[in-house]
């Protein structure tokens, strides 16, 4: 049943962002902000953990879930060193979505030319 869940809960936010895509003139870049917005306002909320739990990894591929970092190292590093915690816990529990981000760009770079 997870799995299940999982498609249809990525497939749900993917025609969201499509629908967005095609009847407004947002662009792809804002569409994303808002999905990562969207994903810390829901883990504020308390909602997004229990997506999680529900949608296993369907919930934690989407771009929302990098919002739900975001917003829970924000939250530990609060806890730890108070309101200037805040902006090192950022980068601790998002930091390896970036660098994996970055190093699969690159690779793709190398196999592939990008079209004009």
């Amino acid at each position: 049943m997870i799995y299940l869940n999982a498609f249809l809960l990525a497939g749900f936010v993917c025609m969201i962002g499509q629908i967005i895509l095609d009847n407004t003139k947002l662009t792809p870049g804002h569409i994303t902000s808002i999905f990562t917005v969207i994903g810390a306002i829901l883990a504020f909320l308390g909602i997004y953990p229990t997506l999680i739990e529900k949608c296993g990894v369907g919930a934690t591929i989407l771009i929302m879930n990098f919002g739900n970092m975001l917003f829970l190292g924000g939250m530990e590093g609060f806890k730890n060193e108070g309101i200037l915690g805040i902006f090192s816990g950022l980068l601790c529990k998002s930091s390896l979505a970036i660098t994996a981000a970055i190093v699969f760009a690159f690779i793709i770079c190398i196999f592939f030319k990008p079209k004009n």
